[in-house]
């Protein structure tokens, strides 16, 4: 392999790997907090913050006071435990679990497997297929294989500093400092308050506890649904988002659980750690 292709190897991998762990904690449409947003995939949703003009009327009610009590509760817990199974069209699919805290930015840590996709078979040919991803409240790093380390010096994390993913793609990661920083599972619950026709679909048991199943529609192009299910505490036990991307229908389900966890990231040593703006940098040399 020359010199040149290995270094595009690199990079590739290092998109896919940045990929994966943007969507397994933010789901389908990221943050609603900076404004609209479009997710990893390019698949674009109504932001709660946009303007008045370019999204439904806020919801009134008692269905909007249920679910402002919701959003209150799931926001002032802190922290929970995750698991989630993610499918963005062909591109990639995936399984995420661990414990992520929301109190001053996000943090936490993550165990995410490849499923599925062609990423998946991308990074599958270069010996990974799970990696550890940490997030704290400036940047996240994931744990990439050996036969990635093989290529960067002996490192095997890859440092992803928020700032610095904004500047990607022609101004396409625009707000992602403050959609990483914002993720909270109670984000489902503010696209359901910007919903076309929120509905209380009913009462039903969700892994053994008793719950209310919510549900309501985002309209506008790329049409997006959202299912949330809570217990009587107003906790968000369950979550469904729903929407497409440019390579097919992209789902994420996640389950939320021990709310309060304690939750701890530790930022790996630095000299077993790459530099993701470096890696694109050495693509051009």
């Amino acid at each position: 392999m020359t010199g040149t292709t290995a270094r595009r190897t690199v990079v590739s991998v290092a998109v896919s790997a940045a990929l994966a762990c943007v969507t397994a904690c933010t789901g389908p449409g990221g943050s609603d907090d900076s404004g609209d947003s479009t997710g990893p995939a390019g698949s674009a949703r109504p932001s709660a913050s946009a303007p008045a003009s370019s999204r439904a009327p806020a919801l009134t009610g008692p269905s909007a006071d249920a679910l402002r009590a919701v959003e209150r509760a799931t926001g002032r817990a802190g922290s929970a435990r995750v698991e989630s199974t993610t499918v963005m069209g062909r591109e990639l699919s995936l399984e995420a679990a661990g414990a992520l805290g929301w109190d001053d930015g996000l943090t936490g840590t993550l165990t995410i497997t490849y499923t599925g996709g062609t990423t998946a078979e991308t990074m599958r040919r270069l010996g990974t297929t799970a990696m550890e991803a940490r997030y704290l409240p400036d940047a996240y790093y994931a744990r990439m294989g050996a036969e990635f380390a093989e290529r960067v010096g002996g490192r095997h994390w890859i440092k992803y500093v928020y700032e610095d993913l904004e500047d990607l793609g022609g101004g396409a990661g625009a707000g992602f400092a403050d959609q990483m920083r914002n993720t909270t599972p109670n984000q489902a619950v503010k696209l359901l308050l910007t919903a076309e026709d929120v509905r209380r679909v009913g009462e039903e048991t969700t892994r053994g506890r008793r719950t209310t199943h919510w549900s309501g529609t985002m309209g506008g192009a790329t049409a997006q649904t959202v299912d949330i299910w809570v217990d009587d505490r107003d906790l968000l036990v369950k979550k469904v988002e729903r929407g497409r991307t440019e390579t097919g229908e992209l789902t994420q389900t996640a389950y939320y659980s021990d709310y309060g966890v304690r939750v701890s990231a530790e930022r790996p040593p630095a000299a077993d750690t790459a530099d993701f703006r470096e890696l694109l940098a050495s693509q051009g040399r």
